[in-house]
């Protein structure tokens, strides 16, 4: 959804309450930064962020490994319908689109009917297109349907009014260095990238616009053709000889794993709380001069998305 550029930004709505709806990505694998090693993912990096700017913040993630179209707009979805939070994020598909025979077509009206029922709850919501994967091997014949089903997407988010970030927009996502060594799922940067910008289409930037723009401040390094060959046969082993594996035997590595946080409830003890409390409440003790209100801009189109403001110095 772009607003048209005439368009003014004021304070964005406080966000008190967030659920993430998907599968590995918003579970967070790959990204062991959490508590002993525990998976983290972006989703959860976008909570601690938006938990500092509001006392008593709540959080669900929902996202488990392998699920598909009908489990996330089947149980997450009335789960998240019955919590009725100020966000919900939703990254769905990407299971689908991957296994070759399903009708792109067919998923998309699914998508659609689970993104018109969460819009008409009156549930703000942001969509996650699929990331390129024109550079990995393999994966790389998938490209085409994977591009197709995230014009579906945003064809969704202009016919629903829904907020979308196109992570194939993303160029920092086009760097091997996003991702972790099975090359599917993003590492912690990656994670932490995709953080940024969601935060950023919601008017609470973390940090500088660069953070997901431009992370990295060398390129990536090329390895001479016979290491990446090297390489490659390794990755194929470990990785994805498995992946078809489990495929071919109709199997998922979400087979009988539950989410990590099935509840909405509050990110933070009430220790912390109380604190977020104070910092938020200028001229209390202990307290800085409160969080600044955004300025009014004038919004920029981003092909990533619709861009928050622009995070103060």
């Amino acid at each position: 959804m772009n607003p048209p550029a005439s368009a003014r930004v004021g304070r964005p709505e406080p966000i008190r309450s967030y659920v993430a709806l998907g599968d590995s990505i918003t579970e967070g694998m790959e990204d062991n930064s959490g508590p002993g090693g525990e998976y983290r993912g972006f989703a959860d990096r976008l909570a601690e962020h938006l938990g500092t700017l509001t006392p008593d913040f709540r959080y669900a993630n929902l996202g488990v490994r392998g699920r598909r179209m009908h489990h996330i707009f089947g149980e997450q979805l009335e789960q998240a319908l019955e919590w009725k939070p100020d966000l919900v994020t939703v990254l769905a598909g990407g299971n689908d689109v991957l296994r070759p025979g399903n009708d792109l077509d067919a998923l998309a009206e699914h998508f659609e009917r689970g993104v018109r029922q969460l819009r008409d709850a009156g549930l703000r919501v942001v969509i996650l297109s699929g990331h390129d994967t024109g550079w990995i091997p393999v994966l790389r014949y998938y490209r085409g349907r994977i591009a197709v089903f995230s014009m579906h997407m945003r064809s969704v988010a202009e016919r629903t009014g829904t907020e979308i970030v196109d992570l194939w927009a993303l160029n920092a996502l086009n760097d091997p260095r996003a991702y972790s060594e099975d090359r599917l799922h993003l590492n912690g940067t990656g994670h932490q990238i995709v953080a940024a910008r969601v935060a950023d289409l919601l008017g609470f930037p973390m940090g500088a616009r660069e953070a997901w723009t431009d992370p990295w401040s060398t390129p990536p390094q090329q390895l001479p053709r016979i290491l990446r060959r090297r390489e490659n046969r390794r990755w194929a082993r470990q990785y994805l000889v498995p992946w078809l594996r489990r495929r071919v035997m109709g199997r998922s590595s979400g087979d009988g794993r539950m989410a990590r946080r099935p509840q909405l409830d509050f990110l933070y003890d009430e220790a912390t709380r109380a604190r977020v409390a104070r910092d938020l409440t200028p001229g209390a003790p202990d307290s800085d001069q409160g969080p600044v209100a955004p300025v009014e801009e004038v919004p920029t189109i981003s092909p990533s998305g619709t861009k928050g403001p622009e995070p103060r110095d």
